[in-house]
């Protein structure tokens, strides 16, 4: 009942114009936003560099109705690329298909995509893909396919993989032929029982299965790396155990967590000596994002019901 009580705030423009206007609410959302401007997130970025951490850049947005908004997407991330490079920070950049023209089709997003990535390309900069709903997966995975075959012999090219989707056994296989980097997680979208799976034992049971592929020696000599995106301690402990199992060293996968989400987690297994990248955002349009966080972590919102209470 909550969750959907913020996913609907997230479509409302008059809870948007309010929110976004109420200082106690912009302070809570800082939790999980970096700031609005690319030198707030800069400061973020440096302070989890210095305590061992990577991080994954974003520019928060989705669904642009213009393809002149998709063009200056792309140009923002490539700004940001630059910056990462300049500051030499610990960090990758997400790119949301939706942002950067998926809705405007296929030929279209990928110019978009290589746009940007031609510039990572030339600064070494890895590039993550996320992935949206199961509508635009064949057309997402055939953008990443075109660019890693272009780009990815030298850089890290990975693409977000989604556990509960029945075709997902099969994408697997194809993305580990074809040398493919995974960010493997759970999926976060309402899609049906024909489509997706539904229950919490069985998408964590398949994620194991998924990681211990990706563990193995026959498809790490492939150049296929495993992202594990999820603050599940099941799935975290399995992984680190497995990987133990196996022989498998701590360079040899990533955890990736969001900010402001089990922070003394994240830094435990970074002290470990395992490798941990943070999803770190910013923008003016981070309203809809912090509205998702507020969704799935219900605890959260009462700061926010405090902070306008006594706001």
């Amino acid at each position: 009942m909550l969750r959907q009580f913020f996913i609907a705030l997230s479509q409302s423009n008059m809870a948007r114009r309010f929110v976004t206007r109420f200082p106690p609410a912009r302070i809570t959302s800082r939790q999980f936003i970096s700031g609005e401007t690319i030198d707030e997130c800069v400061s973020v970025v440096k302070d989890l560099n210095a305590r061992g951490i990577s991080v994954l850049m974003n520019e928060v947005g989705e669904y642009v109705t213009t393809r002149e908004e998709a063009q200056q997407a792309a140009q923002s991330f490539q700004k940001i690329a630059y910056r990462i490079a300049e500051d030499k920070l610990g960090a990758s950049i997400s790119i949301k298909p939706s942002f950067l023209g998926l809705g405007f089709g296929k030929e279209f997003f990928y110019e978009n995509m290589a746009s940007l990535v031609q510039v990572a390309y030339d600064l070494d900069i890895p590039i993550e893909m996320d992935m949206e709903e199961s509508k635009d997966v064949d057309t997402t995975l055939a953008v990443y396919y075109r660019l890693l075959k272009k780009f990815g012999d030298r850089i890290h090219i990975a693409i977000a993989i989604q556990v509960y989707l029945h075709r997902t056994q099969a994408d697997v296989q194809k993305l580990i032929h074809a040398g493919g980097n995974i960010r493997l997680v759970k999926g976060a979208y309402n899609e049906s029982p024909a489509i997706a799976l539904q229950n919490h034992d069985a998408v964590n049971q398949a994620c194991m299965m998924y990681m211990r592929t990706f563990l193995s020696e026959e498809v790490r000599k492939k150049g296929c790396f495993l992202a594990l995106g999820s603050h599940d301690p099941v799935l975290i402990e399995w992984l680190l155990a497995e990987a133990d199992r196996m022989g498998v060293d701590k360079e040899s996968f990533e955890i990736q967590m969001l900010q402001g989400v089990r922070q003394n987690e994240q830094q435990r297994l970074a002290d470990m000596g395992y490798q941990v990248r943070i999803y770190v955002p910013y923008g003016i349009a981070w309203y809809p994002y912090f509205m998702r966080r507020l969704a799935e972590r219900p605890a959260n919102a009462l700061l926010l019901a405090r902070s306008l209470v006594s706001g």
